[in-house]
């Protein structure tokens, strides 16, 4: 009998597939771009809090409907909750690495 992979949900393979949702302001993707503070796996039940780079962001719901979409997409997700904060606010400096140097910063 041929070994079966089980594929076990966790806050990485949702992160992953958020980095498909693309900021169109920045053409750079809502993870690396540091506006997703946390992703939280229990049980099928994706939490995600996030932000935008600025309140009023014009495409606050986009990205919104975006992390919820992307995250509803991965195997084995239940629901999914995103929740937006602006506490603390963002700032350049919760880009990732690769991002910074995308901008030059």
């Amino acid at each position: 009998m041929a070994d079966v992979e089980v594929l076990q949900l966790d806050d990485e393979k949702v992160e992953e597939a958020l980095r498909c949702v693309i900021d169109p302001e920045l053409g750079y993707n809502i993870v690396d771009l540091g506006l997703v503070y946390a992703v939280l796996v229990n049980d099928g039940v994706v939490n995600i809090v996030m932000t935008t780079t600025t309140k009023g962001c014009p495409a606050t719901n986009y990205l919104q409907q975006g992390a919820y979409d992307a995250a509803g997409s991965v195997a084995g997700v239940k629901s999914v909750d995103v929740v937006l904060t602006y506490d603390p606010p963002w700032s350049p400096e919760r880009m990732s690495p690769a991002a910074k140097a995308h901008f030059g910063i």
